[in-house]
């Protein structure tokens, strides 16, 4: 079965409407199944997103998007250094 894509914002919003099914008296097991996701899952949501509004989650995403390409710009740029470090001793 292939996997669903959760947006953030959708994943705050089931764990929203968790909180509310198990304020008014139903079993987080009940809760869970009713917005369509494991235990698991829900409890791996709420360590990720748990105390979190929807405008810091989308924040948090791009942060790490951006993260995620300073990161390979400066392994690329490394890279470069040392193939270059290497040509300039004449070892080729």
């Amino acid at each position: 079965m292939p996997q669903k894509k959760h947006r953030p914002e959708e994943i705050v919003a089931k764990l929203r409407q968790v909180e509310v099914l198990v304020s008014q008296g139903h079993s987080v097991a009940e809760a869970v199944r009713s917005i369509s996701v494991t235990q698991f899952t829900y409890y791996r949501w709420r360590k990720e997103f748990g105390g979190l509004k929807t405008d810091q989650v989308k924040r948090l995403k791009e942060l790490e998007k951006e993260n995620e390409r300073l990161r390979k710009a400066v392994s690329d740029l490394t890279l470069e250094k040392l193939i270059l470090r290497e040509a300039a001793s004449g070892n080729f």
